[in-house]
């Protein structure tokens, strides 16, 4: 009986014949890796190959993105400057006329005594009067009155620069109660335009900062369509020969992607360079008031913040016009 020859080990085959390749998964990340560095290299070698175009589009959306953020800056440098101003929301409590000095300190104990109270300014009636001589220029005729008309004053200053109106309101309230006091002035209306004027501009930059951005949107989807149009003969080759839309949209998003990052620098040295141009006109007007205010341009988050809001504008404007227009080109 004739024995049966030992089986070799089949290879895996398919049913023509060919040998069945496996990839494994490190492999396809390496490949994933080396497509995605390829690609940022050669879009980012084609926009300098076309600078003048290039340099078009980094503009526009260089300057869609200063004007914004030049008008944030703009509006934290008109903050800083209110809080460091002299003129903080105060209080000012006018005591009875003829009250004698022993009962005005006694007042200062019970004042410092309320809550919300940062620091507490006695103006004696003779201190006034020197200052509303020195100030108003009358002060020959002053001097012809018997006696000083003006009454001993507290200049209170809350504890918190951003209290609100309420709780001053409140405070004026308490200091009114008083029987030495005649009645309260409360400083309010410099705090109440300036907390208007500063609401309409942030709402203001937020609404313009809304309409450049989807000026860049369409800028970069545009651009990024006629990109894809001009490279049409190329993205059918490349579908033809078994390559993904995922392969073909790469180097597109790249493209949106370099738009973006470098329209953001462009837009944070226009921001600079309009920050050093003031800084010294600023400085020199600031000094004629006694004040050492200066400027402040954007930190690192604010920079950081613009990089990352223009890159992904960048990147969505290239999403949509790669989404819209390159699943409508198909090999024949």
């Amino acid at each position: 009986m004739a024995k049966s020859k030992p089986s070799r080990p089949s290879s895996p085959r398919d049913k023509r014949g060919a040998s069945v390749s496996k990839i494994g998964w490190g492999d396809r990340l390496q490949a994933w890796s080396s497509h995605h560095k390829t690609s940022a290299l050669v879009s980012l070698q084609k926009l300098l190959a076309t600078p003048l175009q290039s340099l078009m589009t980094w503009l526009v959306i260089g300057i869609a993105m200063a004007l914004p953020s030049g008008l944030f800056l703009a509006i934290d440098n008109v903050k800083t400057l209110g809080e460091r101003w002299d003129g903080n929301p105060r209080v000012t409590v006018f005591l009875q006329r003829g009250i004698k000095e022993q009962a005005a300190l006694k007042l200062r104990d019970k004042i410092e005594a309320l809550e919300g109270i940062a620091s507490i300014e006695y103006v004696s009636p003779q201190l006034a009067l020197q200052e509303f001589q020195a100030s108003s220029g009358f002060g020959d005729v002053l001097d012809l009155l018997d006696e000083n008309p003006l009454p001993p004053v507290y200049i209170v200053m809350p504890a918190d620069r951003a209290v609100s109106t309420e709780e001053l309101a409140s405070l004026s309230e308490q200091l009114q109660a008083f029987a030495e006091v005649e009645f309260v002035q409360l400083d309010l209306e410099w705090v109440q335009r300036l907390q208007q004027i500063i609401a309409f501009s942030q709402r203001f930059a937020f609404l313009l900062g809304f309409l450049l951005s989807l000026g860049i949107l369409l800028t970069v989807g545009n651009t990024i369509r006629l990109a894809i149009e001009n490279r049409r003969e190329e993205i059918v080759v490349v579908k033809l020969v078994g390559g993904t839309d995922a392969f073909v949209r790469r180097p597109l998003l790249y493209t949106g992607l370099w738009y973006g990052l470098v329209g953001g620098i462009v837009a944070w040295l226009m921001v600079l360079v309009g920050t050093l141009v003031l800084m010294g006109p600023v400085r020199e007007l600031s000094a004629l008031y006694g004040s050492d205010f200066s400027i402040q341009g954007l930190g690192f988050i604010e920079v950081l913040r613009l990089l990352l809001i223009s890159t992904g504008l960048g990147l969505a404007g290239s999403w949509l016009a790669v989404a819209r227009h390159l699943h409508l080109i198909q090999p024949r």
